[in-house]
């Protein structure tokens, strides 16, 4: 970052050191004085030096105010580049690196984190450079003075340095672990947020309560770790600034009875010393924070070294054929969640994947989507590996719809463009009514509607009709839908689904089914339990088989039944 900025940064470092040499002179001066007044020098030559003194200051003073500016300038240029390349490289991973990752650990990373490295480049690495500077400047003063007196100036260093060394190799991993603890933090109270009505409607509330109590805990204790770092640091610290001035003026009083040096050089290296303190301090305190600001350095770097998402081939597959052989996945080594898993989807074939919970097809669907990559076998579409196409061109000829969906704040018109960007609006109001989005038509301002907090709040049904208006737009050539009408009523969904039928033909469809009429209007159907297609074929065959299709069907279709009112 600083390298990108060479000639700010030499700005910023000229103008504190020329800074640092202007605040060398007023000591200096004020010695002189005491030295003229011994010498018995009258009022006009300590007016003199004292105009001078004050001409000094208020120099060093204006350098310090532009040299601020100049760094302020700097650090906030360089953050905002740094916020845009981390957007930019976690628009780059891949999507199950980022859902690993969880919406807190990012939004620490992207807020907390950045924000720190910001305070870390605007001041920390200023201040550490110029006040090392400025040490050096008066510590070489003091040696030039008597070189007795800078080696009394030195007995408080031994003490600052050893406890240094010792809190900055427990510094790192500290604030490190209060990082990881605060995304952790962050992630519970988003989600909780997020699912307040599933925590209420299941009456988790005390579970979740449990669950932040323990984040909090974790926290309060990576914190308190870290406070204990800082008072031991600054405890030494602190008791170590009087020794150099005491020893100062006990040597400082031997060499003036020997007539080794005059009375205004000790005052003058007492008042560099007394000086010192200042930037020393500040130098300490900012090693603190630089160990915060690395930390979170780290964190947003270890963004980008993350491997992006691969280019793929350049060149698109031939044909639409979707084949799976052999695929076996596991989210943890050594438990598979697939079991070779063998599979042809042929084009324009509509095929419905059912089975109980936890059988493995939502993360079929993402396999199939090339999302996840299998750890043993192939997923390929037109005879190249899923994984292995250009992202855009697999997002181009396969899409995903879950049963998670998002709205984004602004309006209609903005959240359909992202699936289709030059789509018209007549476009965009057909999808609409193509997924029976009659809400639509009661909107104040139409596709000019502005959504999300503080403007219209769709409904759980309207969002996942606006999610599969974007799928219409996106016209792909192979569609996996996993359930992507369950946050639908079952009379809006099957009226959703009729809509869709239409849309449909000709293209591949892949449905991952919870509602069994889903798979009776299918091709094919498939079963999976405990990761493996069990059976496969027509929803009649099926049933005549008398098979685990046969008894899902059966209690589904009795339950059905039940539901409907009585006429």
């Amino acid at each position: 970052m600083i390298s990108r900025h060479r000639r700010a940064v030499g700005i910023v470092l000229a103008l504190h050191s020329a800074a640092a040499v202007a605040g060398l002179a007023p000591p200096w001066l004020l010695g002189t004085i005491v030295d003229r007044v011994t010498a018995g020098a009258g009022v006009a030559t300590v007016d003199r030096l004292a105009l001078a003194i004050t001409g000094c200051v208020l120099v060093s003073a204006l350098l310090s105010r532009y040299a601020q500016y100049a760094g302020h300038r700097f650090g906030e240029r360089a953050v905002a580049e740094l916020r845009e390349e981390f957007v930019n490289r976690t628009l780059g991973l891949p999507v199950s690196v980022v859902e690993r990752a969880g919406s807190g650990d990012l939004a620490t990373r992207s807020s907390v984190d950045v924000a720190t490295v910001g305070t870390t480049v605007r001041d920390v690495v200023p201040t550490i450079v110029i006040a090392t500077v400025q040490l050096t400047l008066l510590y070489g003063a003091v040696f030039l003075l008597h070189p007795l007196l800078g080696l009394a100036a030195l007995a408080g260093l031994p003490s600052i340095v050893a406890v240094t060394r010792w809190y900055l190799r427990r510094a790192a991993p500290a604030y490190l672990a209060e990082g990881a603890a605060s995304a952790e933090l962050t992630e519970t109270l988003t989600t909780t947020a997020e699912g307040a009505r599933t925590v209420e409607a299941l009456r988790l509330s005390d579970e979740r309560i449990s669950h932040g109590s323990t984040r909090i805990a974790r926290l309060w204790s990576a914190r308190r770790a870290t406070l204990a770092l800082r008072t031991v640091f600054f405890s030494v610290v602190e008791a170590s600034y009087p020794l150099p001035v005491a020893l100062v003026l006990l040597v400082g009083g031997f060499l003036l009875f020997r007539d080794a040096v005059t009375l205004g050089a000790v005052v003058a290296a007492a008042l560099y010393l007394q000086q010192a303190i200042e930037p020393l301090d500040r130098l300490l305190q900012w090693t603190e924070q630089a160990q915060r600001g690395f930390a979170s350095y780290a964190r947003v770097l270890g963004v980008g070294m993350v491997p992006p998402e691969p280019p793929g081939r350049a060149a698109a597959s031939r044909g639409e054929r979707l084949v799976v052989r052999g695929a076996r996945f596991s989210y943890t080594d050594g438990q598979d969640v697939l079991h070779g898993i063998d599979l042809q989807v042929q084009p324009g074939e509509r095929l419905a994947v059912v089975g109980p919970s936890g059988a493995g097809k939502s993360t079929l669907a993402r396999l199939l989507a090339g999302i996840d990559a299998p750890r043993q076998g192939v997923v390929s579409i037109g005879g190249c590996p899923v994984t292995e196409l250009d992202p855009a061109e697999r997002r181009r000829r396969i899409a995903l719809v879950t049963q998670e969906h998002h709205v984004f704040i602004g309006s209609v018109r903005d959240n359909l463009a992202f699936a289709a960007p030059d789509a018209s609006d007549e476009q965009m109001r057909a999808a609409l009514v193509t997924v029976g989005a009659d809400w639509y038509a009661d909107l104040p301002e139409g596709l000019d509607t502005a959504l999300g907090d503080g403007a219209r709040q769709l409904g759980a049904a309207e969002a996942q009709q606006l999610a599969l208006a974007r799928l219409v737009l996106a016209d792909p050539h192979t569609l996996i839908l996993d359930e992507a009408t369950a946050a639908l009523d079952p009379t809006t969904a099957r009226r959703t689904e009729r809509a869709l039928a239409a849309v449909l033909v000709g293209r591949t469809v892949i449905a991952i089914a919870h509602r069994l009429n889903t798979a009776h209007d299918a091709d094919r159907v498939a079963v999976l339990a405990d990761g493996r297609i069990t059976e496969i074929g027509s929803h009649d065959d099926l049933v005549a088989a008398g098979g685990a299709y046969a008894a899902l069907w059966h209690s589904w279709h009795t339950r059905a039944e039940e539901r409907q009112p009585p006429r």
